[in-house]
């Protein structure tokens, strides 16, 4: 059901993190690419190492762009000791979507088990930019995006843009 403030059409930043990864093997970004289909624009596309600063500065950047509604970004939200996504994320939003990794994790445990409960999805504002943080496997991008990002965007942004 859609509101009357709800925004159909967004433009969205790709931020991918690994450390391992390149743009050819980006099968998560692609994936976001093509789930994101031509319902919204894809505004920009990076694929970063899982470097906390480095995170950040591309972050406030894209929040200072005044073209981007939405920052998808895909990896780095594990338990391994190069996993700073959540911790850096978590830092820089104003408000966060608690209920977005809440429900992220209890439907990756419900498909996959107790491995679930290590993706540390996060989700939230910064200013008027929604932010969103998968882990890096494309099932997960797949439930995120299907589950969450897609039916959530145009009322997130309309609420953004009250």
């Amino acid at each position: 059901m859609h509101h009357s403030n709800d925004v159909v059409h967004a433009t969205i930043a790709i931020v991918t993190l690994s450390d391992s990864r390149t743009v050819a093997e980006d099968k998560s970004g692609q994936l976001i690419r093509q789930l994101i289909g031509d319902h919204h624009t894809i505004g920009s596309y990076a694929l970063i190492p899982d470097d906390p600063q480095l995170l950040t500065s591309n972050l406030l950047e894209l929040v200072a762009d005044p073209e981007i509604d939405v920052i998808l970004c895909n990896g780095g939200t594990g338990m391994s000791k190069r996993d700073y996504t959540y911790a850096t994320i978590k830092k820089l939003l104003d408000k966060e979507l608690v209920g977005f990794g809440e429900q992220f994790r209890q439907q990756s445990y419900e498909e996959i088990g107790v491995k679930g409960l290590f993706s540390n999805a996060i989700a939230g504002t910064i200013n008027e930019t929604a932010l969103f943080a998968l882990p890096g496997s494309t099932n997960a991008v797949k439930l995120g995006m299907e589950a969450f990002i897609l039916p959530m965007l145009p009322h997130l942004l309309g609420e953004l843009r009250k």
